[in-house]
């Protein structure tokens, strides 16, 4: 496998006369076959799997909820290769090891090991991410590694500043953490917080019935990773530099704010984790640009350092990619319309942030109206289905009505992605 590493500026023409200049650098990364491999499916499994399930039993979940979960996790126990490793760690207040890692050779014993959970007790997350970081980091080398942590509730008997402990320490051993709320009483902040850190997705299981269908969609996007523990390495020319507040984001498949960290020889990194073959990360960095004389102008190189699995090689590296900007005195503008997508995907991500800290201010009007930007945002993006749950909570608000918790998930949800399949219901 190799990197696909696309930059390209949201305009790629800068005005000679201008002091100063504002553009977003769009860069769109994934996974791609070397030479010789040009059926992607070939690869498809030369990876093995390490999936951790860390699933929350606690007495909230008895009845229908419990019962649709073990049968979630059995779909995937099912959908493991014999070389795959799976792990599954549970917790109410308290947290076990209820299947320890090893390898998938004897699926039907994992089945009834998970089969014979049952519901009890409180809820303690931090335990169970500690457990399941223990158990994944197990089965790690050459390997894809990721969990998924599914909860109903509260953290009522954990520490939520401990879980983002965990979740940073899980990234740091290049582990990727989902997150997969289930019903409309969990934090949507401390799963959102767990999985941007672990560079993982954040769910809504609305329903039970739908707790199969969203683990399998999970399971199906992480079976197309390539490539992992990959970093985006950038330099900016002198005269450019990053924004001051928030500088680099992903934009896709999740809008995440990204941390960015400087390495030895002054370059800065943002850490990328896994890269698929089917869906592009896409990262977007506001830079500034002083005055530049007129010409084809390098204004920032990008590579990427990765680690390739199925070749057992580790700290792989991409050419060193120059970005130019054409530098005019009879300046026009030369839109690309995929960074300016990203763009706005980021913008709708925003806009509802905003909106969540004007409602938590009590500011009712004016959460109403940033949703009401952000469905425009949504709308003008092609994105109709965040458009709808959006423009639905700005009018519930207007009509003096409060917003349920499934609808302020709804909102999170759709701030962050593209709805691929079904909206939300």
């Amino acid at each position: 496998m190799k990197v696909s590493l696309q930059p390209a500026l949201n305009d790629g023409n800068l005005d000679a006369n201008q002091l100063n200049s504002q553009r977003q650098l769009g860069i769109s990364i994934s996974a791609m076959p070397s030479a010789g491999f040009a059926n992607a499916e070939t690869q498809d499994r030369d990876v093995p799997l390490n999936l951790c399930l860390i699933l929350d039993h606690s007495g909230s979940m008895n009845g229908r909820s419990l019962e649709t979960v073990k049968k979630a996790a059995n779909s995937l126990v099912d959908r493991l290769n014999p070389g795959d490793r799976l792990s599954v760690v549970v917790f109410d207040h308290r947290a076990k090891v209820l299947v320890p890692s090893q390898g998938v050779e004897n699926p039907e014993k994992i089945k009834q090991q998970i089969n014979r959970l049952a519901a009890d007790g409180g809820t303690s997350i931090d335990e169970g991410l500690r457990l399941g970081i223990e158990e994944l980091a197990k089965g790690k080398k050459d390997t894809v590694s990721q969990a998924f942590l599914l909860t109903d509730g509260e953290n009522e008997h954990g520490d939520n500043n401990r879980c983002l402990k965990f979740a940073q320490l899980a990234a740091s051993y290049n582990l990727t953490l989902n997150t997969l709320g289930f019903g409309d009483n969990w934090n949507q902040d401390v799963l959102e917080k767990i999985a941007d850190a672990g560079l993982g997705t954040l769910s809504y299981i609305q329903k039970p019935e739908q707790a199969v269908e969203e683990f399998n969609r999970l399971f199906s996007r992480i079976q197309t990773v390539g490539l992992t523990n990959a970093y985006l390495l950038f330099s900016l020319m002198p005269n450019v530099r990053l924004a001051e507040l928030k500088p680099v984001a992903q934009v896709s498949p999740d809008t995440i704010e990204l941390p960015l960290q400087q390495e030895a020889d002054g370059r800065f990194a943002v850490r990328l984790g896994d890269l698929m073959k089917d869906a592009q990360r896409i990262i977007l960095a506001n830079i500034y640009l002083g005055q530049l004389p007129t010409g084809e102008q390098a204004i920032a190189h990008v590579q990427v350092r990765y680690d390739d699995p199925a070749a057992n090689k580790v700290g792989l590296i991409t050419p060193n990619i120059p970005v130019y900007a054409h530098v005019v005195k009879n300046y026009q503008a030369d839109p690309n319309p995929q960074v300016q997508q990203s763009i706005l995907a980021l913008a709708k991500y925003r806009q509802t942030q905003l909106a969540e800290t004007k409602l938590q201010q009590g500011d009712r009007s004016g959460a109403a109206t940033m949703l009401q930007t952000a469905a425009k945002t949504a709308l003008q993006m092609g994105d109709t289905g965040a458009a709808t749950v959006l423009q639905t909570s700005a009018t519930q608000l207007q009509s003096g009505g409060d917003l349920s918790e499934s609808d302020r998930k709804k909102t999170r949800i759709v701030s962050k992605t593209v709805l691929q399949d079904t909206p939300l219901q």
